[in-house]
Order: C-alpha cells, then sequence, then structure tokens
C-alpha cells in the first residue's frame, strides 16, 4: 500500500506536481519525509503538512475488514472474478479461471507451453466480456525475448476465427498488448513501479511476467556469500508490489517460473527445500537422487497464490497439474499444443 501513487489519496494536481519535481511520487516518499522537509517542499503550515500526514498514512494503512464485508464487496464488484483460460475443464476446477486480485504462476521446462499459455490470455483479456474476456489491454513483461506477435495473432485467428475475422479486430487486439522487453532485475523492478500508472492510463486488465526467474537467476548466483539473502530481498519486494496491483485494480497478475533439479541430501539452505507444490515429479514416484522443481525456492513459493506445473508426457502429450490453489485441489489434465494454443484432450480432470 506504500507504494500508492500521491495522485490516488486526494492531494491536488499543484501540490502532487510540485512533490513530484523532488520525486515524492509516492506515499512511503511522503512518509519518509520528516515535517520539516515537508514544510519546505510543500510551502504549508505544521499544521497543514500534519493534516497531510493524516490522510496519506490513513491511505496507505490497510484496513480492518470482515469476512462478510470482503464476500459482499467481492459480489457487488463490477469487474469479474476471474479470467477464463477457454479450457473448461481447466476452469471449471479453478472456479471460473485464473483469479483476479492475486498472482498465478505457471511453472515448467522450456518448450512445454508457459509463454503458448500467456500470448493466449492476453488475447482472452482483450475480449469483450461477453465472450468471457475482461476488454482491457494488457502488460507483458518479456524477460527471455520469447514473446511472438505472430503467433499471437495465429492464435487468435485460431481460437476465435468468428470474432476474428477482420483485420481490423486483430489489428484492435495486437495494438492493446503493451510489451516490455525488460533483461535485468533493475528494469524489471522499475518497470513493476510504473504499473500504477500504466494500468490507469492504458486500461490494462492483465499483467504478465514472462518470467520472473530468468533475470533473477542470471544476476544473483546464490553460491555467493550474501547473495541468497539479496535475491530473497528483491523477491520480496517483487511480489509485494504486483500483490498490490493486483488487489488495489482487481486484476489477474500471471507470472511464467523456470525449473530447476534438486539433488537428494544437498540442501544448501531453507529456502532450496522442496514442497509438494514445487515438485514437478510429485506424481512419477521417482525414488532417485534427484528431482525436478520449480525454480526461486521455497520463499518465493509462499508469494504466489496458485501454481499451475506444465510438464511433457511424451513428444506430443503434457500435462497441466494444479500444484496449489486456494480454491481448487490437486487435479491434473493432459493437453496438447496447436495452431490455437493449448487444447485439453479430455473434459474432466484425471
Amino acid at each position: 500500500m506504500a507504494s500508492k501513487k500521491l495522485r490516488r489519496v486526494g492531494l491536488s494536481p499543484e501540490l502532487c506536481d510540485r512533490l513530484s519535481r523532488h520525486r515524492i511520487v509516492t506515499c512511503q516518499d511522503f512518509l519518509c519525509l520528516s515535517p520539516l522537509e515537508l514544510m519546505k517542499v510543500t510551502g504549508l503550515s505544521y499544521r497543514g503538512v500534519h493534516e497531510l500526514l493524516c490522510m496519506v498514512s490513513k491511505a496507505c494503512a490497510p484496513q480492518m475488514k470482515t469476512a462478510y464485508a470482503m464476500k459482499t464487496q467481492r459480489c457487488a464488484a463490477l469487474s469479474p472474478a476471474f479470467l477464463p483460460t477457454s479450457l473448461p475443464a481447466l476452469d471449471e476446477a479453478l472456479r471460473g479461471g485464473v483469479a483476479c486480485g492475486s498472482l498465478t504462476e505457471i511453472t515448467g521446462p522450456p518448450g512445454c507451453g508457459k509463454t503458448q499459455f500467456c500470448i493466449m490470455m492476453s488475447i482472452l483479456a482483450t475480449l469483450p466480456t461477453d465472450m468471457g474476456g475482461l476488454e482491457g489491454a494488457v502488460v507483458y513483461i518479456d524477460t527471455e525475448s520469447a514473446f511472438s506477435a505472430e503467433r499471437l495473432i495465429e492464435i487468435a485467428e485460431s481460437r476465435f476465427p468468428r470474432y476474428f475475422n477482420t483485420e481490423e479486430k486483430l489489428l484492435l487486439t495486437s495494438s492493446k498488448v503493451h510489451l516490455y522487453r525488460e533483461l535485468s532485475c533493475d528494469e524489471v523492478m522499475q518497470r513493476i513501479e510504473s504499473l500504477e500508472e500504466d494500468i490507469i492510463s492504458k486500461g490494462v486488465k492483465l499483467v504478465i511476467i514472462d518470467s520472473v526467474a530468468s533475470v533473477v537467476r542470471k544476476e544473483f548466483d546464490t553460491q555467493l556469500q550474501g547473495n541468497m539473502k539479496e535475491r530473497n530481498k528483491f523477491l520480496a519486494r517483487e511480489a509485494s508490489l504486483l500483490k498490490y496491483v493486483a488487489e488495489e485494480f482487481s486484476i489477474p497478475v500471471i507470472l511464467t517460473n523456470q525449473i530447476t533439479t534438486h539433488l537428494s541430501g544437498a540442501l544448501t539452505s531453507q529456502a532450496d527445500l522442496v514442497s509438494p507444490a514445487d515438485d514437478l515429479s510429485l506424481s512419477e514416484g521417482s525414488s532417485g537422487s534427484s528431482c525436478v522443481t520449480a525454480a526461486l525456492g521455497n520463499t518465493w513459493s509462499h508469494n504466489v497464490n496458485t501454481r499451475l506445473i506444465l510438464r511433457y508426457l511424451d513428444s506430443k502429450r503434457r500435462q497441466i497439474l494444479i500444484a496449489k490453489s486456494p480454491v481448487a485441489p490437486f487435479a491434473s489434465f493432459v493437453y496438447t499444443i496447436k495452431d490455437e494454443g493449448l487444447v485439453l484432450a479430455q473434459q474432466r480432470p484425471q
């Protein structure tokens, strides 16, 4: 909540402009200054500054809510609670699809369809609400240079041929997907910090980061002393900002993650412990000395609300596992990748 922009807490535009010239943009920036410093910047009296401090503090402090109030607010909200994936059996298991207001992670080995899923969800978010979409724009943060505009057009035309029957509709959808190629941790963090402004100005209804692990694993060598602690601090801040954005604007945030190999008996820290939601081999019954797990450890696992694991079954068939969800039990679905994106092989979970 401290990352909330001052322009959204009730301050006058003139005062916000004056503060921004001194690089005071968020509630945190404002509250970190002393009353004397704020008096110099704003030109207000001590009493005026004190009133502003109270206003900003109340705006960014989380308010107590009862469970009944949360349920009533959600039922009365105009925005949908889920973004359907257009995979009926998966949507049914997830009680509607990818949840708005929370973080959903897609984990799996290279080539199993993580980016295909993200591109598919980008298209779905731009569709009209009567088609199950959010009728909004998408911020797509690509850290692996894996996004393909050609593939987006192909999936749109193949999956929804009746809707995308004109060049204008294809152009409109592609113009709503705002792609940012950020290849370092600093660039990713700066982009996340500016999401609030993008969401308001561009009408963004979905945020995707593909992938979270890519830049983190390149810049933080966990074998070096202190790097694990710094990495976890970065991931905690990243998750905190993304959760704020998701909850504040009631939009889904989708993240992809990579995999890593865990060697039995070679635990180096608590962050490397394997939980059932991390384990890509959990249903294979493997008793070997290693297993494949989601990257970034348990510290990151606790930050995501829902985790879907994608994995190979054979050269053509793949499998989606609901490994972690606040609303769905463990379930698995076989799928293939076709021109229209991911296609389930069955209508019921296995």
